[in-house]
Parts: structure tokens; C-alpha cells; sequence
């Protein structure tokens, strides 16, 4: 964990409060006081980032059934009890209910330094747990989402699940139908914004007079037309994710206005001058070089560093071809259920055609290929189903032997003994082989 813990005090005596605050600020501690349990609840949320130290005698809701209350809600927060003189007997109960420990007044500053030292450390390594976890789960239904063995999959995946739960905006570059908005699909759905919309606006496929008002809304009468006040694509979004795909496409004049969306999380409606506070974050995809845009002119400066704060760079099919099998047979098998068909078995020369196919149209394509296979048409696949004619010779063997040996390492679990066996080539030889393609 790098965030830094706090120790939450809740003590109605003023002059405890500042003591234990004072002794632990002296130690580098971060602390925040509050003179009741009511109060204390309203910092007190699941994955609190600290521990709490309450007195058990507390005005209105007392300190034992606010240990209780946490600790429903949350069994692995550390909190210690403060005691009065002959409340030895209670507090002890209390551990047995799950206090951390306890402090009998008056204690020292050095006694309370200790207990909250070791209750820290407790807290930090009990939510690095249940971080990792969480990123295990996470990618876990990435794999699903996601689907492929390839290293730049892998990678990719590993990148997601680490910037899900960050506020950070997301630029993904990637060739058409490399899956962009499925990739902003799954850094919303992993994230702790899923509860709230998903909302996707393509910036290239509507006219430039109709896009201020889909992306910022309008009031009613705010122009002709508008007979009834609009929510925008952005206040949609708040507490969610706006995908905005292929934004170079949009206008220079809107760009301004997302820009100050942006910066001061404020959106004004057509026809208003109520400033709307947003929370959203903003993932933007484009199949072009921004950078380069900018530099021309026909795409702000100032927006591509805002947008540009994380780069995913998606990569296209015939640079993941081990890729391409598991990936048609997931798009067969959905196929097939869809148009209830049974499932059609791929010939050899087919599976070599698609490997050797050079992809222009990447995922997308493939999914296309296997939905025709899928309902009996297999013309695309005798010669590569390729408009542009098969990669040369070189290089569809290079691409085949790639995807053969990826194949059988995961079925072998890396095992390159056991996958020199099956493939019934020399160990050495495949080990060269899964250095040469990065394996």
C-alpha cells in the first residue's frame, strides 16, 4: 500500500483527544479526532485506509457498539478500545469480540505509540491482501473479457487491472478493430465506477451542429427544435466512465469546451448558466497520432496532454497470431449458439489460412470470418480469406510455427520438455524457437 494510513480517534474528552493526536504527530502519524461515534461514522467507509482508537464511553452511541458496527462491516480493521480505571474487565471482553487491543487510562505516550504501531502495520498488510486479491479476481474476469495467451494480451490485461481503480484519464491508440471500446469497456467494469453508466459517443459519426448538444445537453428552447430539456453524454456519465471514440474527429471548437470539463469538472447545458459539477472519467480512443495531429494543428495541444495521462497501445491481430485460434474458436462457439447451428470443424489448411492471413480489419474481421464459417460459409478461408492476397511464404511459416509451438506450451503449462515431446522437435531447438518469437 502506498497510500498513508490515518489513525481515527474518537474521544469526547478535549484534552485525551489532543494528547494522543500531539504524541502520535511527533511520530509521523497521520491523525484525525472526532468527539463522538456519529461523527466517526461518516469517515468510516468499507477499506478504510487507517485504524480507529475509540473510548468506550462515549456521548450517545458508545464505543463498544461502534466496535461492533466496524466490525460487521469490515473484520479485518484494527480497533482499540480506551478504558477507564476498573473497565479492565470489559475491555478484555472486547478482544474476545474482536478489539485489537485496548489502552487503560492514563497511558503514556509511548504505550500508545506501540499498540497504534503494531495495529498499523496489521491494517497495512491486511489491505495489500485484499488488494492483491482483487487484482487476482479482476484479472481473473479480464481473461474472460479479454481473450488471449499472447505476451502483448498479457500485458495488456496486467495494465488494465493496475489502472482500473484510478481516477487517471486513459488514451487508447490501436488500429481499427483492435477492440478499444472493449478494452474501455473492462477498465469500467473492473473498476469501482461500475455501478455507475458506461456511456460511448463515436466523435466521427455525428453532424458537427448536433454534437455540443449530445455531448453537454440542453435546456429546453435552448434552440430551435429543443422542445424539452436533454441530459448530455458527459452528466450521463457522472460517477462513471465517458468512452469518446475516434476523438480526433472532434471539432476544434468542442475541444475547447471538453478541455474545461476537464480541468474544472464543471459543464454548463446549452441554454444555461448553471455550472453542473461532473465526476466522470474520460477514456478516449483514436486510431492516429495525436501527437502528430497537434503538432499540424488540427488537434489541440492542451487536450492530448490532458487526455494523454496513460497510453494503452493496442495491438493488432497479426502481432498476437498465436492469438487467432483461441480467438476463432470463442467467436465460432457464439456464433454457432446464436444462429443455433451446430459447431463446424476447422480443416488444417483452414487453421493455416487464418494464421497466414495478414488481418487488416484485426478482431473485428476475425469475428466476422468465424460468423460465416459459422453459418457454412468456408469460400473466405481456401485461400486466406485475405483481399490483399496471402503474406509471403516466409512469413506465414514464421507465423504458423509461432502459433503452434504458443499452443502447445499452454497445454504443456510452460512445460518445455513435455512440449518438445509433442511438438517432436529437440528441447534446445524449441528454446530457441520461444526466444526468437518472444514466447
Amino acid at each position: 500500500m502506498t497510500e498513508r494510513l490515518t489513525v481515527l480517534i474518537v474521544e469526547d474528552d478535549p484534552n485525551v483527544l489532543l494528547g494522543c493526536e500531539q504524541a502520535l504527530a511527533l511520530e509521523g502519524i497521520a491523525t484525525l479526532g472526532v468527539a463522538s461515534a456519529e461523527e466517526a461514522r461518516e469517515h468510516l467507509k468499507p477499506g478504510f485506509a487507517g485504524v480507529v482508537v475509540s473510548d468506550i464511553h462515549l456521548p450517545g452511541v458508545d464505543g463498544l457498539t461502534l466496535m461492533k458496527e466496524l466490525k460487521a462491516q469490515d473484520a479485518t480493521l484494527p480497533v482499540i478500545l480506551i478504558t477507564g480505571h476498573g473497565d479492565v474487565s470489559l475491555a478484555v471482553q472486547a478482544m474476545k469480540d474482536g478489539a485489537y487491543d485496548f489502552l487503560e487510562k492514563p497511558f503514556s505516550p509511548e504505550r500508545l505509540f506501540e499498540v497504534v504501531s503494531r495495529a498499523l502495520e496489521q491494517r497495512r498488510l491486511s489491505l495489500e491482501v485484499a488488494s492483491l486479491r482483487r487484482q487476482l479476481e479482476d484479472r481473473s474476469s479480464l481473461e474472460a473479457m479479454l481473450i488471449g495467451r499472447s505476451a502483448a494480451i498479457e500485458r495488456l490485461r496486467a495494465l488494465i487491472a493496475d489502472l482500473a481503480d484510478t481516477s487517471a484519464n486513459v488514451l487508447i491508440h490501436g488500429e481499427t478493430g483492435t477492440g478499444k471500446e472493449l478494452v474501455a469497456r473492462c477498465l469500467h467494469e473492473i473498476s469501482n465506477r461500475q455501478r455507475h453508466h458506461f456511456v460511448a459517443l463515436n466523435c466521427g459519426g455525428m453532424a458537427e451542429n448536433l454534437f455540443e448538444s449530445e455531448i453537454f445537453g440542453h435546456e429546453a428552447h435552448a434552440f430551435t427544435g429543443a422542445s424539452k430539456r436533454r441530459i448530455g453524454k458527459i452528466e450521463y456519465a457522472n460517477g462513471g466512465t465517458l468512452f469518446l471514440d475516434e476523438i480526433e474527429s472532434m471539432p476544434l471548437a468542442l475541444q475547447i469546451k471538453l478541455l474545461r470539463v476537464l480541468q474544472e469538472r464543471v459543464l454548463e447545458r446549452l441554454g444555461s448558466n448553471t455550472l453542473i459539477p461532473v465526476d466522470c472519467r474520460v477514456i478516449a480512443a483514436t486510431k492516429s497520432d495525436l501527437k502528430e495531429l497537434s503538432a499540424q494543428g488540427s488537434f489541440r495541444n492542451d487536450l492530448y496532454y490532458r487526455l494523454n495521462v496513460v497510453t494503452l497501445e493496442l495491438p493488432s491481430l497479426r502481432e498476437r497470431r498465436e492469438d487467432i485460434p483461441l480467438l476463432f474458436e470463442h467467436f465460432l462457439l457464439q456464433a454457432a449458439a446464436r444462429f443455433d447451428r451446430p459447431v463446424p470443424q476447422l480443416e488444417p489448411h483452414e487453421q493455416s489460412a487464418l494464421l497466414s492471413h495478414d488481418w487488416p480489419g484485426n478482431v473485428r474481421e476475425l469475428r466476422n470470418v468465424a460468423e460465416r464459417f459459422a453459418l457454412g460459409i468456408r469460400a473466405p478461408l481456401a485461400n486466406g480469406g485475405s483481399v490483399n492476397g496471402p503474406l509471403p511464404l516466409a512469413d506465414a511459416v514464421e507465423a504458423f510455427e509461432r502459433a503452434l509451438i504458443a499452443e502447445e506450451l499452454r497445454r504443456q503449462n510452460g512445460n518445455l520438455s513435455r512440449a518438445s515431446e509433442a511438438l517432436r522437435i529437440a528441447k534446445t531447438t524449441l528454446h530457441d524457437k520461444v526466444k526468437k518469437y518472444g514466447l
